[in-house]
């Protein structure tokens, strides 16, 4: 018996040192291809270095040449009529007395963290370069509450035009980017009720008016009433932000779908998102005022009694600018941004084709100045924002449907010569023309033949054309076109300005 029990002894230990020595061989095994694998990677980071040599040195392959998702460039014709926008526009804020400022397109990313609600997620983060945090500016109106907070300024009216920044999934064709321009108005202080929220909302309808974009209404609403009406319903407070944003959602969804948001996202019960349904589905004017006064439900409320008192006073003073036929009261108006406090507003153009939405928003905000303030000091601020991509998108589209072209340039007189060797005296009449105030360029080839140059003219537009030949300077004179009926006139030089600005009068 006991040699049999230590041969078996001795079997069993073979097979473990058997076992052993296959986990050896397959753990080499592995460290073989490990060797191998890093091996590989080490010829592939190796060629990684060496094409980014040759990017550097100038051989790189193919590039393919885009502007990046959600941006655009703009070509001189489209430059004029962005210009011709940003003119009217800075006019009508002029007109009510407001100075500009200019604020980086970058900020701290903590001057911007916390100001938006679930929009901060649309906000471009620059990297890290082992100093400051930065973002890239989602809007003007955190930069500008910044401003009078670190500058301890009180009382401003202000406008200011730049860009603006949104990670955002951009729709070019109706105007939606993800860099484009805004244009604010915004009028900080401490003042008596809706005197200056009612002048925001009517700078919105004479900008609308001098752009002509044909019918638009401006929606009103207050974010009081909506505190009230979420109370009404039985909403927590912790909730009426994120219930505020997926309201926000009904100019572009359907009830159906905002409803499903706040019960699946947001962890509403059906029957208050039903109840909530019932409330924002309403719109109209005074009459719809004195109706929501007879709820009893929201009366309780003493933001709703506060937001409808202070809507009854605004349509009150609308009537008073002549601009409540523009505007209509709105309870499914939300607007996501977190620091709105009171009045809030959105223009909307009426049987827009182009589907552009919203062309012009903002609201009261009371509390985002005091969020830079040490002592948390609030200065009242109510302002407006005009998306000037948009109002684009929608002129572009008109000027393409009408077959127009636009002007890229101002020019109104094209120096022109008959013979050969006349460059120089071109050059002194361009001098006295540009010295007189007069817009004017020539060919820039010594000898460019007559036809070429007026037919630059005809096709860029300019309006007058001066034409010299030795009979002209032998006589003091210049030949004096218009280019549009070609009817020519011998003036003498020294008149030449004083002719040239009758001329451009009548046309």
């Amino acid at each position: 018996m006991v040699p049999a029990m230590a041969d078996e002894t001795r079997d069993t230990l073979l097979g473990r040192v058997k076992e052993q020595g296959e986990i050896v061989r397959q753990l080499k095994a592995a460290k073989a291809d490990i060797t191998q694998i890093t091996e590989e990677v080490a010829k592939l980071l190796d060629l990684k270095a060496q094409l980014q040599q040759r990017d550097e040195n100038g051989c790189s392959n193919k590039l393919i040449l885009k502007t990046p998702k959600g941006t655009r460039d703009y070509s001189p014709e489209h430059m004029v009529l962005r210009m011709g926008v940003l003119e009217k526009i800075i006019a009508v804020f002029k007109r009510h007395g407001a100075e500009t400022v200019d604020t980086p397109v970058f900020e701290l990313k903590d001057v911007l963290t916390g100001k938006y609600g679930e929009d901060s997620k649309l906000i471009y983060d620059l990297k890290d370069q082992g100093g400051e945090i930065l973002a890239l500016r989602y809007d003007l109106t955190v930069p500008f509450a910044r401003y009078l907070a670190m500058n301890k300024v009180v009382s401003m009216k202000r406008y200011q035009i730049g860009k603006v920044y949104r990670r955002d999934n951009p729709a070019t064709t109706k105007g939606r980017y993800r860099e484009f321009y805004q244009c604010d108005f915004d009028i900080s202080g401490q003042y008596d009720p809706m005197i200056a929220d009612v002048e925001c909302i009517r700078v919105v309808t004479e900008a609308l008016e001098t752009l002509d974009l044909g019918p638009y209404v401006i929606k009103l609403n207050h974010r009081c009433i909506l505190d009230g009406i979420f109370a009404a319903c039985g909403i927590p407070p912790s909730k009426f932000r994120s219930i505020c944003s997926a309201v926000d959602k009904l100019d572009k969804n359907p009830w159906e779908e905002v409803k499903k948001e706040m019960i699946e996202e947001k962890g509403l019960d059906e029957h208050i998102a039903d109840k909530v349904g019932k409330y924002v589905s309403l719109s109209g004017g005074v009459q719809l005022i004195a109706e929501l006064k007879k709820d009893k439900d929201l009366m309780k409320q003493s933001a709703a009694v506060q937001g409808l008192d202070a809507m009854e006073l605004l349509l009150k003073y609308c009537g008073l600018y002549k601009i409540l036929d523009k505007v209509k009261f709105d309870l499914s108006l939300a607007r996501g941004l977190d620091y709105y406090t009171g009045v809030i507003y959105e223009a909307i153009l009426c049987g827009d084709e182009i589907g552009v939405g919203s062309v012009a928003g903002g609201g009261r905000y009371d509390n985002l100045v005091g969020m830079f303030d040490n002592k948390n000091k609030n200065v009242p601020c109510v302002g407006v924002s005009l998306g000037v991509e948009r109002i684009f998108s929608i002129l572009e589209a008109k000027l393409a449907d009408k077959g127009l072209k636009i002007r890229s340039n101002e020019i109104e007189v094209f120096v022109a010569s008959a013979q050969k060797n006349m460059h120089e005296e071109r050059m002194k009449i361009l001098a006295d023309l540009w010295e007189g105030g007069v817009k004017a360029e020539h060919s820039y080839k010594k000898n460019a033949k007559l036809l070429a140059q007026l037919q630059h003219c005809e096709e860029n537009g300019i309006p007058l054309a001066i034409i010299i030949g030795e009979g002209e300077l032998a006589k003091g004179e210049v030949t004096l076109r218009v280019v549009s009926t070609r009817k020519e006139t011998r003036v003498p030089r020294d008149n030449v300005i004083e002719e040239i600005r009758k001329l451009l009068e009548t046309l």
